[in-house]
């Protein structure tokens, strides 16, 4: 994780919180794209998280695969902004709520922007996803079909970030961006021009990229084309 230079909490952004080409400069246009199977296998994700010192609900609501709005409604959060250590959250809707409606087609991949990967997953040594560097202002593409859940700067060491939500259970995230050009609650489709890399928290012009399942960083390699 970087040390952060300009870390604000915007209240009005959707939350919840693909990648990088292994090892090859040069991606042909259009770039490649593979369908897999939106069917992960996960434990029941518990009802509440204490809230602990340094946390915000913007970072809770990505390690959790959430929006950020859900929580703050669920826990009837009238700001964000302010949460305690030591809070009680609560983590799922206190009554049943509708289900967002289930695709039945598998999603579509491809690698987000044009680069060589300097970084692969590691979570043993932190890093979520991939970082790949590229030249600066390089445009930073959606790695699937989604909605735009979050944009802004509001969580250390990610510089710019753009979430995409794909499915109930599956997030990309899009680091250290020179620019955003979506907006929250936007529809996006595979390969359309979400951002363009940048250097935002980082030590050089490269895109960090996370695919997430139910808040769990997973390998995005295990999602995109070879």
């Amino acid at each position: 994780m970087w040390t952060s230079r300009r870390a604000r909490l915007p209240w009005p952004a959707v939350f919840l919180t693909a990648v990088f080409l292994a090892g090859c400069a040069n991606t042909p246009q259009p770039a490649p794209v593979v369908t897999r199977s939106d069917a992960p296998v996960a434990a029941s994700p518990p009802s509440y998280h204490v809230v602990r010192a340094g946390e915000n609900l913007y970072r809770i609501a990505l390690e959790r695969g959430l929006d950020y709005r859900d929580l703050a409604r669920w826990n009837d959060l009238k700001d964000p902004d302010r949460l305690p250590a030591g809070t009680r959250l609560r983590l799922q809707p206190p009554a049943p709520e509708a289900a967002p409606e289930p695709t039945a087609a598998p999603l579509r991949w491809a690698w987000p922007v044009q680069g060589r990967v300097i970084a692969d997953f590691d979570p043993a040594r932190g890093r979520k996803g991939l970082r790949i560097a590229a030249p600066y202002g390089s445009p930073v593409r959606a790695a699937a079909d989604g909605q735009v859940v979050y944009t802004g700067q509001a969580l250390r060491g990610y510089g710019k970030l753009t979430i995409i939500r794909h499915s109930p259970a599956l997030l990309s995230a899009y680091a250290h961006q020179a620019r955003i050009d979506v907006r929250e609650g936007e529809r996006v489709v595979l390969g359309q021009t979400i951002g363009a890399v940048g250097d935002s928290d980082a030590e050089r012009a490269m895109l960090h990229f996370e695919i997430r399942e139910y808040g769990r960083p997973v390998n995005p390699k295990n999602y995109l084309p070879g």
